[in-house]
């Protein structure tokens, strides 16, 4: 039995939006000129400098809430610098409940498509990206405040070629999955059956009996060119 009270996702989109390979293409092709945020390019200097010219592995975690994700990745890779990003000072402020103590991970407050851009331009050396349960925006007007609807698309998949996602939304993974594919990438898809939730979106969602699901995006030549 159920034993959370979280709703499912409410659309009136039927599978993958007819319009997203235009949407994909157009932004694959084209340049963001934002101008970059202040407080993101500060959150990034600061970022930079508590890396300190470390040479190995990043791994990003997007939209990370109040960082329960961002530590349970830092603790299952402590070899790596983990950077949680979220654009809430609430939601950031919060950590401190989630923290299991490591020193190998940060939770910072940025606008993570200005972040992204930013990292593009130094070049990280990012090994994956995760990107959990992100903000579906679920009407079919919406499209294109969906990642891979958007702008940020093409500095998302400059980052890094190791991407998982996250959603009870299956229709947000097949088209991100689709988008992938204009970028070469190989997908995955399949149910999270695990029950150690990864943030409490997911332990929300599988407690009010809702399916998550878990889309890897990777190369080829990561697959060893299967």
């Amino acid at each position: 039995m159920a034993s959370g009270n979280s709703r499912g996702i409410t659309t009136n989109q039927e599978g993958v939006h007819e319009k997203l390979d235009e949407l994909v293409k157009r932004y694959k092709s084209s340049e963001n000129q934002r101008p970059i945020g202040e407080h993101t390019q500060l959150a990034f200097n600061e970022a930079t400098e508590w890396l300190d010219g470390f040479t190995g592995d990043i791994i990003l975690d997007s939209c990370c809430g109040v960082g329960e994700s961002t530590a349970n990745i830092a603790k299952a890779n402590p070899d790596c610098r983990v950077i949680g990003l979220d654009k809430s000072a609430q939601r950031v402020d919060k950590h401190q409940h989630y923290s299991a103590g490591q020193d190998n991970y940060r939770v910072i407050r940025a606008d993570v498509n200005d972040f992204w851009r930013l990292v593009h331009r130094a070049n990280w050396k990012v090994s994956q990206h995760c990107l959990f349960y992100p903000n579906p925006y679920p009407k079919k007007t919406q499209v294109q405040k969906r990642w891979h609807g958007s702008a940020a698309m093409a500095d998302l998949m400059a980052i890094t070629s190791n991407i998982e996602v996250r959603s009870n939304w299956l229709v947000y993974l097949m088209e991100f999955a689709q988008a992938a594919t204009h970028y070469g990438l190989v997908t995955n898809l399949a149910e999270i059956t695990s029950d150690n939730a990864m943030t409490p979106f997911e332990r929300k969602y599988r407690a009010s009996g809702q399916h998550c699901w878990s889309l890897n995006c990777y190369s080829e030549e990561a697959d060893g060119g299967a």
